[in-house]
């Protein structure tokens, strides 16, 4: 009887690691998904600003010249596997590069009235929204997969499993800057 008792103690324990185990799969998969979407915004974001920097060659070669070694010298990541490093480090080179880009338009007023030219801005800040909420679910995504690594019981299955804590992507410090209305 107390073989029994102890095989089904064992069972049950064994079920329970399994369950927990598969719990913090699906919110690491969750975390890794979402991080993925931002990259694919930061991708289309990076072709549109591409296709800025050839309407731009069109009105100053100088201008755009200048802005395609910088496109060029910072690639955007595409690995399979994107870190909230590379996410962030993408974010700021895109910034970067669409100042730039802004810059060039407002010393040239005929481009910035170029249908084309605001067409791709508009699209731009679309990608750019897109970017900003994928962040947010992000950062959602991970703070759920963080409480359940660090929560007893589930913490002690999640340290022999190798589930760490992840990382939250940074916030635009830019932004904290800007009048309250």
């Amino acid at each position: 009887m107390t073989l029994i008792i102890v095989i089904a103690v064992v069972a049950l324990l064994v079920l329970w690691v399994i369950s927990v185990q598969n719990k913090l799969v699906k919110s690491d998969e969750f975390c890794n998904n979402a991080l993925k979407q931002i990259n694919v915004q930061q991708i289309s974001r990076y072709d549109a600003l591409q296709a800025l920097v050839k309407l731009t060659r069109e009105y100053s070669s100088y201008e755009a010249d200048t802005l395609q070694k910088i496109v060029e010298a910072r690639k955007i990541t595409s690995s399979p596997a994107p870190s909230a490093a590379d996410i962030n480090a993408n974010e700021a080179v895109l910034k970067e590069i669409g100042a730039k880009l802004i810059a060039v338009a407002e010393a040239y007023p005929e481009l910035k009235a170029n249908q084309n030219y605001q067409q791709t801005m508009a699209s731009i800040e679309k990608y750019e929204e897109n970017v900003r909420l994928s962040r947010m679910t992000y950062n959602d995504t991970v703070t759920r997969f963080n409480q359940q690594v660090r929560m007893f019981p589930a913490s002690a299955v999640a340290g022999m499993l190798g589930f760490a804590k992840r990382e939250y992507l940074a916030d635009d410090i830019t932004k904290k800057d800007y009048p309250v209305i």
